[in-house]
């Protein structure tokens, strides 16, 4: 690496800091700053400067303190250099998947290099007498949704739940649900289903 890239790598380098997750490991403990340092053979002021991210420990001095606090070093770098991608789906361009009359608008998919993302969200539009059967049959995993306007049915397994604009329902979709436009407006609906179906392509 040439010395101008080296110089830009660094200048552009965020700082990791861990001091937080070294103090909310402490206080779970119920350890105290006194107590920490002491085991640790450093000064208190020390330990209270590297919570508050003021100085970057030594190795030793960390490794000692990842020792009293009984936590590895894997836990407090998880997160060093990890991307956080920011997603951002315009109205109007948003991918869309139409079942019958029903129109589904995807507003968030899981993100395939995120292994913690495994949702994926909706707006549901369902014009006035039409209803949902993408869900007749269940599926795994657990659903939420609001209704934005209109009102509709919820039919889940043999009961059926009326919801108006402002309701809000959540249920384990493993079984048989479907959604029914009982008003005589379109109805819209926010829709969350984890672990998600990938229902759009």
């Amino acid at each position: 690496m040439s010395d101008s890239l080296e110089k830009n790598d660094k200048k552009n380098r965020v700082p990791y800091h861990f001091g937080e997750k070294l103090r909310r490991v402490r206080e779970q403990k119920n350890l105290t700053l006194k107590v920490v340092a002491r085991e640790a053979g450093v000064s208190e002021s020390l330990v209270s400067q590297i919570e508050r991210n003021l100085v970057s420990p030594a190795i030793d001095t960390l490794l000692a303190l990842a020792d009293v606090l009984d936590v590895n070093l894997e836990f407090l770098f998880e997160e060093y250099r990890r991307v956080h991608p920011v997603t951002v789906h315009s109205a109007g361009e948003r991918p869309t998947r139409e079942e019958g009359m029903v129109i589904y608008e995807e507003l968030c998919r899981p993100n395939a290099l995120d292994p913690n993302s495994n949702l994926e969200s909706y707006m549901v539009r369902i014009p006035a007498g039409a209803n949902t059967s993408h869900g007749s049959y269940g599926h795994p995993g657990r659903e939420f949704g609001m209704v934005i306007q209109g009102e509709c049915t919820l039919k889940y397994e043999n009961r059926e739940y009326h919801l108006k604009a402002g309701d809000s329902v959540s249920f384990p979709a493993a079984s048989p649900h479907t959604l029914e436009n009982t008003g005589k407006e379109e109805m819209k609906a926010f829709w969350v289903v984890t672990p998600a179906q990938r229902f759009i392509d």
